[in-house]
């Protein structure tokens, strides 16, 4: 690896068959559904943002999730909602983890579905069930969140992506049906898109390779001075470092860590799964990689 390589990619295509049949078991269902919530990763509220949603559920009352929000960057979270609330949408900041979020989530559904269970009961209908649609890219935690929804591990949680393969109704009360859907991603995403989803593990490892990715990275954290601060302090990097090129970081981590071959040189495949599990984990810190102002450019 050199400090020239980059993706030479401009586009990524890669559209597993079971997505193409979710995303039009999805729209069959779609008559039956009440409100569709889109979940998101905080983190890359841009990239893991289906396209295609927005012609899948076209005009469906919408509540947007933005999960793993405890590994953003608190201040870019609030933009985030701001920017969700001036397009009339509602925004949840979620932690599927721990629960965090979840009855406020459960709050909105109520309210948005209001006028509708009064005119349901203008005609003598009492005991119509809410019924939700949970949609989302793969490996942004929507298992995760299925499951604090209803209290129960019923839905599949796992860390690669791709692990729910079809879709499933779950009660999550009384009064709220869930249709759980297999996480779509669309068929071509350009490169800077692969990119974020591949740093926060939403498109398998085998896409691109891990050397260009943790290189691509290294380079995305070095432009905010407050995120090189806290890879220096992750990897225990002398303040007095200095680099040249962003090879010259990723050797100085690697050395930090032992991630070495023959002859004391870096073994980069083992560095750039260390490095992207800590940013994954959260354990880098607080990391948002795209914020609202990236909108515009």
């Amino acid at each position: 690896m050199n400090n020239n390589e980059s993706c030479h990619k401009t586009s990524i295509n890669w559209y597993p068959g079971h997505m193409l049949k979710a995303k039009k078991d999805i729209q069959s269902q779609l008559k039956l559904i009440d409100i569709i919530i889109e979940i998101l990763d905080a983190r890359i509220p841009i990239s893991s943002r289906n396209p295609d949603i927005d012609t899948i559920v076209n005009n469906k009352k919408r509540i947007v999730i933005l999960n793993k929000a405890d590994l953003a960057k608190e201040s870019e979270n609030l933009k985030w909602i701001q920017y969700f609330k001036s397009k009339n949408i509602p925004c949840v900041l979620v932690n599927s983890i721990v629960g965090n979020g979840i009855k406020q989530v459960i709050d909105i559904v109520y309210e948005l579905n209001k006028d509708k269970k009064e005119k349901l009961a203008q005609s003598g209908i009492v005991n119509n069930a809410i019924k939700l649609a949970v949609v989302g890219i793969p490996n942004v935690g929507k298992s995760s969140f299925i499951n604090k929804l209803v209290n129960k591990n019923i839905a599949k949680v796992g860390n690669r992506p791709g692990v729910t393969k079809q879709n499933q109704w779950i009660r999550v009360n009384k009064d709220i049906l869930l249709l759980d859907t297999p996480g779509v991603l669309w068929p071509k995403f350009e490169e800077n898109t692969g990119l974020n989803l591949s740093y926060a593990g939403c498109i398998k490892d085998e896409i691109l390779d891990i050397e260009t990715v943790v290189f691509r990275f290294l380079e995305k954290l070095k432009e905010h001075e407050d995120y090189l601060n806290m890879l220096y302090e992750r990897y225990k990097i002398e303040k007095e470092f200095k680099y040249n090129e962003t090879i010259e970081l990723l050797d100085k981590i690697g050395q930090k860590r032992g991630a070495l071959i023959s002859g004391g040189n870096v073994d980069y495949t083992k560095i750039g799964h260390i490095i992207l599990d800590e940013f994954q984990t959260g354990k880098i810190g607080k990391i948002t990689l795209e914020r609202v102002e990236d909108l515009s450019v």
